[in-house]
């Protein structure tokens, strides 16, 4: 492409305002195969880095490097088509918010296999290219192996691979954008996090979009509703622990019905003597009373237990839900009750992962679980309980009759169990993002 410019620009912005054009171009091909993805396709703007070799986004931007863009342009436009796609599928599926405790290295391979799987089965032609023998025979293994194809799933099964040769080989096969912008944090900063919500509403969207045109069940098709859904399973059980919250008032300055400028207008006038005082208590929605009760049978995954606690507790604490008297209970049973330990502040959160170990191994019974918490209840332990969280596989015994609290069974996959009395709640959780 001859770098003929127009003298009113500098050579910079010339090619940048050229660059630009071309990431649009690319941009309107995909929209003519890929209309469903018309949100996500316009998410990202602009923004050259000439430190990449490649693609890269961070959720708001799409960053570039000029220098690629006049090399591939003209010879490779295919590569730049999948390019772009693959990072808005990152986006889409929102992989740079869910890591999570993850080994960055793996996970950001587990991402981009799933991202490139969906892209080599789109069969469009604006994306279509030969595939070698390395990805053929993976996704072999993957759907023979009945992995589901997710970021958190293909994890676990990269995580099987121990041939150093074989870990280097599949990084290089399957290297599209760079990462280099995604939250290096477990808790993305405060960007990262609007960036990822934003995300999470067009994931909607698209997913609305694809079930709305009747889109066949291809694999592509498949892969991509299936990814958005893993998602909205983290954010629906977000949305179940807020029914646990109460809304009390609590000490403390409430800034959204306080005026500073009467405030400080009144003490410049008045010398000591302010217009208006600050409120002294605000209404907030946390939690006070909660009971976990875990199912600790010889059924039941050890570490699902823990990626369980760890993900609630997470929720949690993120969302600042404690009052200073909030107490919490996380209670082992498989067909007694095994441990109780009390959570009243994020550091007694700390103490129970750092000493955290599962006791039981027997059946499965609710019973006394729900009997012991009636027994705290009767001895005056909680002020105003709120409800209990169960987790479990589902293969036990349900009490008769209805507790005196709200109650929520949490089961990973289908529940193979008694199916749940009328009187309580309950939820599928996906094994492969906990």
């Amino acid at each position: 492409m001859s770098r003929m410019k127009n003298h009113n620009l500098t050579q910079t912005e010339w090619e940048q305002d050229i660059c630009e054009k071309m990431l649009t171009l690319i941009r309107n091909e995909l929209y003519l195969d890929f209309r469903y993805m018309d949100r996500a396709l316009n998410a990202l703007a602009f923004r050259p880095d000439e430190r990449l070799r490649s693609l890269a986004t961070d959720g708001v931007f799409l960053h570039y490097s000029r220098d690629l863009l006049f090399r591939l342009f003209p010879k490779n436009p295919v590569f730049l088509n999948r390019a772009y796609l693959h990072s808005v599928l990152h986006c889409v599926f929102r992989h740079p918010w869910m890591r999570g405790k993850r080994e960055p290295v793996i996970w950001n391979l587990a991402g981009d296999i799933c991202v490139e799987y969906a892209i080599d089965h789109f069969e469009k032609a604006s994306v279509r290219r030969i595939l070698s023998r390395i990805r053929l025979d993976y996704y072999r293994h993957l759907e023979e192996s009945r992995v589901p194809v997710t970021a958190a799933a293909v994890y676990e099964d990269l995580l099987l691979i121990t041939d150093p040769e074989k870990q280097v080989l599949f990084q290089q096969e399957f290297y599209v954008d760079d990462h280099v912008f995604w939250p290096r944090e477990e808790k993305p900063s405060g960007g990262g996090t609007a960036a990822g919500e934003n995300w999470d509403r067009i994931g909607r969207r698209t997913l609305q979009e694809m079930e709305k045109k009747g889109l066949e069940e291809s694999l592509s098709s498949a892969s991509v509703k299936e990814q958005i859904k893993r998602g909205k399973s983290r954010r629906s059980y977000e949305e179940f622990l807020k029914k646990f919250t109460i809304l009390r008032e609590e000490i403390g300055l409430d800034q959204d019905n306080f005026d500073l400028n009467y405030y400080t207008y009144g003490l410049r006038l008045y010398g000591n003597m302010p217009l208006v005082e600050p409120l002294e208590s605000r209404e907030v929605k946390k939690i006070l009373d909660f009971v976990i009760v875990v199912d600790t049978s010889y059924s039941t995954s050890g570490s699902l237990v823990r990626r369980f606690l760890e993900e609630t507790f997470r929720i949690i604490s993120a969302e600042d839900s404690f009052f200073r008297e909030s107490h919490i209970r996380v209670i082992q049973c498989d067909n007694k009750v095994q441990a109780d330990r009390i959570i009243r502040s994020r550091k007694d959160i700390d103490i129970l992962f750092q000493e955290f170990e599962m006791i039981g191994g027997g059946g499965t019974d609710f019973r006394p679980a729900f009997a012991y918490i009636d027994d705290l209840l009767a001895k005056g332990e909680f002020q105003s309980l709120k409800g209990v969280l169960y987790f479990t596989d589902g293969k036990g015994i349900y009490p008769s009759r209805k507790p005196p609290y709200e109650t929520a069974f949490l089961f990973i996959g289908e529940n193979e169990g008694n199916p749940v009395p009328p009187w309580a709640m309950s939820m599928t959780l996906m094994e492969d993002w906990l």
